[in-house]
């Protein structure tokens, strides 16, 4: 495992481009595009202003580099060098950007949702000519969100928050589905489908986790997230920090970069049963942290990873194949991010901490960042090969790339 020199970034501006082969970064006003295997700077664009969000189209030829305080939008060619569109939102102003609505993940379809007269709508066109295949009115009150499956035969629509409701359309507008766990409570939180399209699951604000069939979409299984992990037949792995003891002689050679304060870190297996770390919520504020704020399947559709918000320091790992709890990972600190090696069954996440940490069914193990200086992980996200990890940190960014020689 090695690690690149760190290298400047913006508002955590950086992102691989689809095809794997390229990394996005800005700095203030500057777009840079990088190699990713070598990080040379291969093109660099000026912004009219200081770049506030970025995003590659799904081609990977052309990057959004949007300016929320002056209202613009800039669009850059990587094969065109010199060419670039501007779009000025003038007096009315800019409060977000995307490159589309959701396509399917073949390209052939494109679901957008609208609404209009207190109702919600949802509209499918043909990418290659663009033509209106259905519009239809979804059964929802205030539609939160769309996705289509993975092989693009359905599409599942879902209610805000204030209402329990997931509706499963195919591309003639047909409803083949509605499913809602229950009422008069914070509902859906997080909708994810894993990659064979064989599952969707929903994650709530109850802190559950159900899962919906393809065939029937109905609920087969429900994860709950309980404060006291007694399945005798999961593994809890507990992250431990210990102190490096340090001499007289130690002390004396103590630099500007060294800090008496940097641990050493371990996953250590707890014995079960045992107590995870709970945060008692604010009722009185919006938005409570509480409930299942991110899922994640493996790329080869055996495992999923949840996080249940008023458990922040702790990721869970189930078997799909059992549809069962196999393994729970809890910290020193919350969970900030986590993200799955697009490879094989292999979970990378961070904490905020100069740490990563990485599990697969082999076993687990924490990682320091060894970088001069202060690096704390704020985010990370693998390159489309699975070879390489990108870590953000503030203001900085640096590429570990992984030992790829053991890949099964």
């Amino acid at each position: 495992m090695n690690f690149s020199e760190v290298l400047k970034q913006s508002n955590q501006l950086c992102k691989v481009s689809p095809d794997g082969k390229f990394l996005a970064t800005c700095v203030q006003y500057r777009l840079m595009v990088r190699d990713i295997n070598t990080l040379q700077v291969l093109h660099m664009y000026t912004c009219l202003d200081q770049v506030m969000h970025m995003e590659w189209s799904s081609d990977s030829l052309f990057i959004l580099c949007a300016m929320y305080k002056r209202g613009l939008v800039q669009v850059w060619s990587l094969e065109q060098p010199d060419w670039h569109c501007k779009i000025d939102e003038g007096s009315i102003g800019l409060v977000s950007s995307r490159w589309s609505m959701d396509f399917s993940a073949d390209g052939r379809y494109m679901a957008l949702a609208e609404r209009r007269e207190c109702k919600d709508y949802i509209s499918v066109f043909v990418c290659d000519d663009w033509h209106l295949l259905r519009h239809f009115e979804s059964e929802t009150q205030d539609l939160s969100g769309v996705e289509w499956s993975p092989n693009g035969c359905v599409l599942a629509v879902w209610d805000s928050c204030l209402e329990y409701k997931i509706l499963l359309y195919s591309l003639d507008g047909r409803l083949l589905s509605c499913y809602s766990a229950y009422e008069w409570s914070l509902g859906i939180k997080s909708v994810a489908w894993s990659p064979s399209s064989q599952f969707l699951v929903v994650g709530s604000y109850d802190e559950k986790v159900r899962v919906l069939n393809h065939i029937t979409w109905k609920k087969i299984s429900e994860f709950e997230h309980p404060a006291t992990i007694g399945n005798t037949k999961a593994v809890l792995f507990k992250e431990v920090e210990r102190r490096p003891v340090l001499g007289t002689e130690d002390l004396h050679q103590l630099t500007a970069d060294t800090s008496l304060f940097n641990s050493q870190s371990k996953y250590e297996i707890s014995p079960l049963p045992a107590q995870l770390l709970v945060i008692k919520p604010d009722p009185d504020r919006a938005n409570p942290k509480i409930g299942i704020s991110a899922m994640a399947f493996s790329a080869d559709n055996r495992y999923l990873a949840t996080k249940n918000d008023n458990m922040a320091q702790a990721v869970w790992v189930w078997d799909m194949q059992r549809l069962a709890l196999l393994v729970v990972l809890e910290h020193t600190a919350p969970v900030r991010c986590f993200t799955w090696d697009p490879s094989r069954p292999r979970l990378a996440l961070c904490t905020g901490t100069s740490r990563m940490y990485l599990w697969s069914p082999a076993g687990c193990l924490s990682v320091s960042v060894p970088v001069e200086g202060s690096f704390q992980v704020q985010s990370l996200f693998w390159s489309g090969s699975g070879q390489s990890l990108v870590l953000l940190s503030k203001d900085q960014l640096c590429v570990c790339y992984t030992d790829t020689d053991d890949k099964k």
